[in-house]
């Protein structure tokens, strides 16, 4: 019983660590991705391969970051209680961890197909080199949204073993839509990131100015969401989807107050988990309707 319990407390810790939840944000765009590549639903090696590799990507990547950026977590007071400054887990085994889902996942990319295996280093190169951005760009939020756009377009390329158009447009859509919600989410830290050297665009640009380029950015978003019905021939519950989208992409920007943790946990994390399932449910709906 002893064994067990560690054990699920381990289990527990991991996912903690790597914010398992926050799943929601890459998974249902590479649903669509896929079974617009395949035209139908993928087969079930296909899914189960292409999900094994999109979890331990993300893992590994969210892991590692936490190793990187474990030194600054410890300063600033609204990440101190993560899990390493706190001594809950060990760098060393979170290491580990890493390398261990790293594996995982050019292991899954190889049971695909020969493309994904080829281009597995270089995703583990891309998705791990973020950590290091926010100490010399502040751009940092765009490269975070530009890895997390490799969910999609990894999905194509595991359904048809070739590169397309419609997936890299997918991918851009991500990489606003993370990007602008990360300025949102950044927006706490302006005093910290400044005093510490941290790049970022609310440092840079100032609190108001960095609320409008992630406004500007989900605006982008949107625009190229609706650039994809005449693309993909897409139907009314698309649209409405997107409508709903939009909708909630609003109330994430008028609810925003950085002094209020929870108020930005909310805008930054929860609306955009229901923003992502939205978009899945009315895309795929729109997919079976035709």
């Amino acid at each position: 019983m002893e064994v067990a319990r560690k054990i699920g407390t381990k289990i527990r810790l991991y996912s903690e660590l790597v914010m398992f939840s926050h799943t929601l944000f890459s998974l249902p765009f590479a649903i669509i991705s896929m079974v617009w590549a395949a035209e139908g639903i993928p087969s079930w090696r296909v899914m189960f391969w292409g999900l094994i590799a999109l979890i331990g990507a993300r893992n590994g990547a969210n892991a590692f970051n936490r190793v990187v950026d474990r030194v600054f977590d410890e300063q600033n007071p609204r990440t101190a209680h993560r899990h390493l400054p706190r001594k809950l887990l060990e760098s060393r085994e979170v290491l580990v961890f890493v390398v261990i889902n790293y594996a995982i996942f050019i292991f899954a990319a190889g049971m695909l197909n020969w493309l994904c295996l080829i281009l597995s280093p270089v995703a583990i190169f891309l998705i791990s080199s973020y950590s290091y951005t926010k100490r010399f760009t502040y751009l940092s939020h765009l490269y975070l949204g530009f890895t997390i756009a490799s969910a999609p377009i990894g999905a194509w390329f595991a359904v048809t073993g070739q590169f397309a158009f419609t997936p890299f447009i997918l991918g851009t859509i991500v990489m606003l839509w993370i990007a602008g919600f990360d300025i949102i989410y950044g927006t706490q830290d302006i005093d910290f990131d400044r005093s510490h050297g941290l790049w970022s665009i609310p440092s840079a640009f100032g609190l108001k100015n960095g609320l409008r380029i992630a406004a500007g950015l989900h605006l982008i978003m949107v625009l190229l969401l609706i650039a994809l019905i005449p693309i993909r021939q897409l139907g009314w519950m698309y649209m409405a989807g997107i409508a709903l989208s939009i909708l909630l992409l609003l109330t994430e920007h008028k609810i925003i107050k950085p002094a209020n943790r929870k108020r930005m946990n909310v805008a930054s994390y929860n609306l955009n988990q229901v923003i992502s399932m939205v978009i899945l449910l009315f895309t795929l709906g729109d997919f079976m309707l035709k």
